[in-house]
């Protein structure tokens, strides 16, 4: 297993029921993955509501989130799916962290 950060902004309108609905969908996609038990996961950071440096689609504000978690690498591609089909998830990113 590796050791990886995603970094998720959230539409900063969204409700409370949405954002916590989207950080659940992403958890359990690394800690379920592809049917088995594959990962856990470490950290949920959030960094508040900031204001987005350029318009995205019409969205000028994003809610920050950190989430830290170890898994397979089998399991990142229908994690990436997931958050591209959520209409919450403005932008996300996801870094594998160093060995250092």
């Amino acid at each position: 297993m590796r050791e990886y950060e995603l970094y998720l902004v959230i539409d900063g309108s969204a409700e409370e029921e949405a954002v916590t609905a989207t950080l659940n969908r992403a958890s359990q996609l690394i800690t379920v993955g592809n049917g088995e038990s594959s990962g856990q996961v470490i950290k949920v950071e959030a960094r508040g509501k900031r204001r987005l440096a350029y318009p995205i689609g019409k969205r000028l504000e994003g809610q920050d989130f950190i989430v830290t978690f170890q898994t397979p690498p089998q399991a990142l591609p229908e994690l990436e799916r997931a958050l591209k089909l959520d209409e919450q998830v403005v932008r996300y990113l996801i870094v594998r962290l160093g060995e250092d």
